[in-house]
């Protein structure tokens, strides 16, 4: 079974072109069910036990998910990883289940993120600026990773992705590699530009990934996520204001000045059109919220 896996991962990682981190999250999920499996039927599973596996067997390791407390949303990614996985088997190796067609996902609530208030992320630029002369170019990298993310509307990953060359020429447009290896254009703003110019002229390395760690390694998501925790941390802002939020303030900031839904679609990278639409819910509540502020119908007579 082992090799059955690998053969997988593989094949997500050299034909799919996954990450690595979509790829071991696809891992995981699968050695999670293969693992339950061979619990529930009390012995070690081949391939052409995958065949045999029932609806019973599905729906009590999706119970199993749930007594663990496991949300909706990682029961519903670990589905969907198991669906990949049957398809792959079946496709690859002619072993099929019909079982797990008749497997419903656990409905996902789709939460609205939160927007960062303009006033917030200025105040985070300002903070991050303070500290350039105890600092020095870590806090202009920080400076250039707060702009970039909100004037261009990056994932972390995405961001971190980019070298000393995509930026040399202080180009208009980015060519951005996103979820699934797919490219997209994205518009680079002057201040980001300015922001990186500063930083890289501070900088004590020289060519390679764009964003470094103070000794020279490129930076990791973890540190990124920190240089946006610390300065929230250092302003008490709310907890929601996170590199995602402010991506995410990107998008309704646009939205909010017109841009229609397939633009902001392709801006994003989101493969599906619903994920962008979730934006117009957000744009509404804010909309209704000043309604409610304004209008002297809105509120109710004391």
């Amino acid at each position: 079974m082992n090799d059955l896996i690998l053969d997988f991962l593989n094949y997500l990682s050299n034909v799919k072109r996954y990450s690595a981190h979509t790829a071991a999250a696809y891992e995981q999920d699968v050695r999670d069910f293969i693992g339950f499996s061979e619990n529930y039927s009390g012995s070690d599973m081949g391939p052409a036990d995958l065949s045999r596996i029932d609806t019973l067997a599905f729906r009590a390791w999706l119970a199993g998910r749930a007594s663990r407390k496991l949300s909706f949303r990682s029961t519903a990614r670990a589905l969907s990883s198991v669906r990949g996985f049957f398809r792959y088997v079946d496709k690859k190796h002619g072993i099929k289940n019909e079982s797990i067609a008749l497997i419903s996902s656990p409905k996902v609530p789709k939460a609205l993120s939160k927007a960062v208030d303009g006033k917030d992320v200025e105040k985070m630029s300002k903070a991050a600026k303070e500290s350039i002369a105890e600092d020095g170019w870590i806090a202009l990298r920080d400076v250039a990773l707060v702009t970039l993310i909100f004037g261009c509307g990056l994932r972390i990953s995405e961001a971190l992705s980019l070298t000393d060359s995509d930026v040399a020429a202080r180009p208009e447009i980015l060519r951005i590699r996103g979820k699934g290896n797919k490219e997209r254009l994205v518009p680079v703003l002057p201040a980001v530009h300015d922001a990186i110019g500063k930083y890289i002229r501070a900088r004590a390395y020289g060519n390679g990934p764009l964003f470094r760690s103070a000794t020279g390694l490129s930076m990791s998501p973890r540190m990124a996520q920190k240089v946006i925790e610390n300065l929230r941390n250092q302003l008490q802002l709310p907890e929601y204001v996170t590199p995602h939020a402010l991506r995410h303030t990107f998008a309704t900031s646009l939205l909010s000045g017109g841009v229609d839904l397939r633009h902001l679609q392709e801006l994003l990278g989101h493969a599906s059109l619903s994920t962008t639409q979730l934006y117009t819910k957000v744009d509404m509540s804010m909309v209704m919220k000043e309604y409610k502020k304004a209008h002297p119908k809105a509120c109710p007579p004391r």
